[in-house]
């Protein structure tokens, strides 16, 4: 720190002290930023704040979109449902701990599942324990093997989304804001992503695919418009020049994933490919 000078050629030094404060030291003098004390000498918080992460897993199961949910095995909330998920650990960064907790709670290996982060919640009364921001990610398989409880966990299962966001259900914290969430981002990314692919074991059928929107979206939609706006998406799906027996009708055409990330132009919610009249609410809000 250089002495004297004009206010301009002052050297701000920022130091980071936790995920949610840091001082700004000018000349010796701490400013207070973020709730530090603003008196010379050692920097105290004034309120801890801890870091977890939450997941949300879907896939399809029976023809309704399922979410992974663990049984608490401790308070609070002992013996409610919730998001996998727990405390980052100080020396990990935020994708390391999703993979460990989902690991550790439901024995799932997620380094075979995309993992994209959500958003963070941090409301104050959120958990009951302290002050605790959580991140959330977003994870989708197809038709993903039964979970083993692990850790904190009494038990982990696949629960229909319409369930878990019942009325009656009661998810821990603020998970039931977090799934209500994740499944509007789902509904989106399948107009403007390929995500839906990831739904389907290849090889795949274009009735599979058009299931798979019509589970998450909640309507039914249109075969042939359906079939037309796929398979002219570039990137999208690509034949494997194999086909499907059927028990009737004609044999099936078989589809693998094309690549693109992107959907361009995006299949639309708005009508493009719905039926008309088959509009419905996705089984309540899940």
């Amino acid at each position: 720190m250089r002495s004297g000078g004009s206010a301009a050629s002052r050297e701000v030094f920022l130091v980071n002290m936790t995920l949610m404060e840091s001082l700004v030291l000018v000349k010796g003098t701490f400013s207070r930023i973020g709730g530090m004390s603003s008196s010379a000498g050692p920097p105290t918080p004034r309120f801890p704040v801890s870091v977890t992460v939450d997941l949300v897993i879907f896939t399809v199961r029976d023809d309704a979109l399922h979410v992974l949910l663990v049984e608490r095995g401790k308070e609070p909330f002992l013996g409610r449902g919730a998001l996998p998920g727990g405390y980052v650990r100080p020396e990990e960064g935020l994708d390391e701990a999703a993979l460990r907790e989902l690991g550790e709670e439901t024995g799932l290996d997620g380094r075979k599942l995309h993992l994209t982060q959500l958003r963070a919640y941090g409301d104050p009364g959120r958990d009951p324990r302290g002050r605790v921001v959580t991140v959330a990610y977003l994870a989708l398989g197809p038709d993903l093997p039964t979970p083993v409880a692990g850790t904190d966990a009494a038990d982990a299962v696949w629960t229909p989304v319409e369930e878990a966001l019942g009325p009656g259900f009661g998810l821990s914290f603020d998970h039931g804001r977090i799934l209500a969430d994740a499944v509007e981002e789902a509904r989106s990314r399948l107009e403007y992503t390929t995500v839906a692919a990831g739904f389907c074991r290849e090889p795949f059928t274009i009735s599979d695919l058009r299931r798979v929107y019509e589970v998450i979206w909640g309507i039914s939609l249109d075969p042939s418009n359906f079939r037309r706006k796929v398979t002219r998406t570039a990137g999208f799906v690509e034949p494997t020049g194999e086909r499907r027996t059927a028990e009737a009708g004609r044999p099936a055409a078989l589809y693998r994933f094309g690549g693109a990330r992107e959907l361009y132009p995006p299949l639309l919610r708005s009508g493009d490919v719905a039926g008309a009249g088959e509009r419905a609410g996705a089984g309540g809000r899940g």
